[in-house]
């Protein structure tokens, strides 16, 4: 689990991984497609960071979001570009949901899921704070997924990272089953995170990516410049990305 306020992510975050109103619009057009909109008034954006997705999913559903999360500098960055008053945001945890029991239609877990310190704890708490018929909907990588990340082939020793840090499908599957949450809806969804491998080392070189920030200097240096190597060479392509996406209900 990182501790975003121990390091200088939060301030870079935005800019490693925002990739564009057309993913955001990716995401919400598969949200919607798996769950039931009509019903959904208030939504939990839990593990917000920046809150990336917290004003998509207000525009989105036309709802109320609250946005959730540990790290006191990822929430002030997120304070600091809201522009909907649909959206509030609220220091807390994955493991004690600062919301009352059945106050939620929707739970929204983006690229967080793997941070939570006991993930069992949280998906009873999801379980708690969700109405009848509520779903969370879960965004996340999988350990089945990280031969095809984009920057493992060139940082080395992220692999091993990686593989201690993320869950396996199974997994998921399991730490919600024990929260009485119950899979509907497992795929992979490919998005597109740079245009081109120029400015997906940009990217990397921002440093928004808590994997890559416990990697040395020296092995972090010599991947980013391997990076831009091939950008240099042969780098003019997309760059894609496969995300998990889970639905529980």
């Amino acid at each position: 689990m990182t501790n975003y306020d121990s390091t200088e992510i939060p301030a870079a975050y935005d800019r490693a991984r925002d990739h564009g109103p057309e993913v955001i619009d990716l995401w919400m057009r598969t949200i919607a497609a798996h769950v039931d909109d009509r019903s959904i008034t208030r939504i939990l954006d839990l593990g917000c960071g920046t809150g990336r997705f917290s004003e998509a999913l207000a525009a989105r559903f036309n709802a109320t979001v609250i946005g959730i999360d540990p790290s006191v500098k990822m929430l002030q960055v997120a304070r600091e570009k809201q522009r909907d008053a649909r959206v509030h945001y609220e220091l807390g945890s994955a493991e004690t949901i600062p919301l009352s029991a059945e106050s939620v239609e929707l739970v929204f877990i983006s690229m967080s899921l793997h941070h939570f310190a006991d993930r069992i704890v949280a998906a009873r708490e999801c379980r708690r704070v969700l109405r009848k018929n509520g779903s969370v909907v879960v965004r996340t990588g999988t350990r089945e997924q990280i031969p095809s990340y984009p920057y493992v082939p060139f940082f080395k020793s992220s692999r091993s990272l990686l593989e201690e840090t993320l869950p396996g499908s199974a997994d998921i599957r399991a730490i919600f089953a024990a929260g009485d949450l119950h899979p509907v809806v497992s795929k992979t969804i490919p998005q597109t995170i740079a245009a081109d491998w120029t400015l997906y080392a940009e990217k990397l070189a921002a440093g928004g990516d808590s994997v890559l920030a416990r990697l040395s200097q020296q092995d972090f240096d010599d991947g980013l410049a391997a990076v831009r190597r091939h950008a240099a060479s042969d780098g003019r392509q997309p760059v894609v990305e496969l995300i998990d996406f889970f639905v529980f209900k």
